[in-house]
């Protein structure tokens, strides 16, 4: 089983950036799509990007899409989520997930990914 480690959330100021990072141990990190969710106080997680470790192919939630990056290193076992502009409404707790296999246009579904780190929070003040 595949475990995953978020770092890099904190408190900034509406406009600033931040950068999380997600490391992958136990498996082979070319298997995985890796994504960043979010879950907001009272609401439901929501799909914030997605990565494919082998191609590098990149998704982003609409939201987001412009402001965020998502990036990897394989070297490392790593994928990195930029955020940057963040807004008030990017707070909230921040997971990084893993998933092998096809997913096509369901990648923005949680069920699709297998593996969960224990989340960061990020805080964006107004």
């Amino acid at each position: 089983q595949v475990r995953l480690v978020e770092s890099g959330g904190g408190l900034v100021q509406a406009g600033g950036s931040l950068r999380l990072s997600c490391a992958v141990s136990g498996g082979t990190f070319s298997d995985y799509g890796m994504a960043w969710f979010r879950q907001a106080p009272g609401k439901a997680r929501e799909f914030v990007s997605r990565i494919s470790t082998s191609v590098g192919i990149t998704y982003y939630a609409d939201s987001v899409r412009g402001r965020f990056t998502i990036s990897k290193d394989n070297a490392k076992n790593t994928v990195y989520l930029q955020m940057n502009s963040l807004k008030p409404e990017d707070t909230a707790l921040y997971y990084c997930a893993a998933g092998r296999g096809y997913v096509g246009s369901n990648y923005i579904y949680a069920q699709n990914y297998a593996d969960w780190g224990q989340g960061t929070q990020v805080t964006v003040s107004s």
